[in-house]
């Protein structure tokens, strides 16, 4: 993803629209970074958005995680106390 970057930029070289939100630091500088956005607006949980991160189904091998529902509550259950069970549900 292409980025441009704008560094120590005063505040009263900001758009208006930009340095009426950031009214009360007029003295300070900011640093604005402009980059594209690759989702349509609305579209952002989509099931094709998420399934197009390189990260979706990185554990779908793992056998332990064969039953996720038993995986998290035996991960849970120490932070809480809890002997593990699964006659619990």
């Amino acid at each position: 993803m292409n980025a441009i970057v704008f560094e120590h930029v005063p505040i009263a070289e900001l758009p208006p629209a930009w340095r009426e939100k950031l009214a009360l630091m007029t003295e300070q500088r900011v640093t604005v970074r402009i980059e594209a956005e690759n989702d349509v607006p609305g579209n952002a949980g989509s099931a094709s958005s998420l399934t197009d991160n390189p990260l979706f189904g990185m554990w779908r091998d793992r056998d332990n995680m064969a039953n996720v529902a038993d995986f998290v509550r035996a991960a849970r259950a120490p932070r809480f106390g809890h002997a593990e069970s699964s006659d619990a549900d």
